[in-house]
């Protein structure tokens, strides 16, 4: 077995967790001067205007962000895949709707902005657009996974 299964109230404290997951990417909208849609969504100040975009901001700020992005996808996908028992807690936070809606976001607005930009190295370019797309193609194995266990596992047993 594995950890969850000797230790079931590791599932609260999952449950407890997935908040501070989802702020990550509500983290990322914000620094990209994006309005998160939906119930996580807190109205702006008005003295708030968002000047700074994916597309202006500094080239360490953009590339801190894809990281951490990059980093955040991987360990999704790497523990529901491992574990995808925990997709019923993930769902319990309508997580496959937070993430459809982050990814449609954030996702074009940061190949756009890395797309856009002037590099001084190509090496670089080519670091940031292979780092989105893996962030890309991890985001979307999640949903599979989630939508494999919530939705189509229980037709099918």
């Amino acid at each position: 077995g594995n950890i969850f299964t000797q230790q079931p109230s590791y599932f609260s404290d999952l449950d407890e967790t997935l908040p501070t997951v989802l702020q990550v990417f509500n983290n990322i909208l914000h620094k990209c001067g994006l309005q998160c849609e939906g119930a996580s969504a807190k109205p702006q100040k008005l003295e708030e205007k968002v000047s700074v975009t994916a597309g202006n901001m500094p080239l360490q700020e953009l590339k801190d962000i894809v990281l951490y992005l990059c980093d955040t996808c991987t360990t999704l996908w790497a523990f529901l895949d491992v574990f995808p028992l925990a997709c019923q807690t993930f769902q319990k936070h309508e997580f496959c709707y937070r993430l459809a809606s982050f990814y449609e976001l954030a996702i074009p607005e940061l190949e756009s902005a890395i797309k856009k930009r002037h590099y001084e190295d190509d090496s670089v370019f080519a670091d940031l657009w292979r780092r989105v797309s893996h962030s890309r193609k991890k985001m979307m194995e999640v949903f599979h996974i989630l939508i494999n266990q919530v939705c189509l596992q229980p037709i099918l047993e």
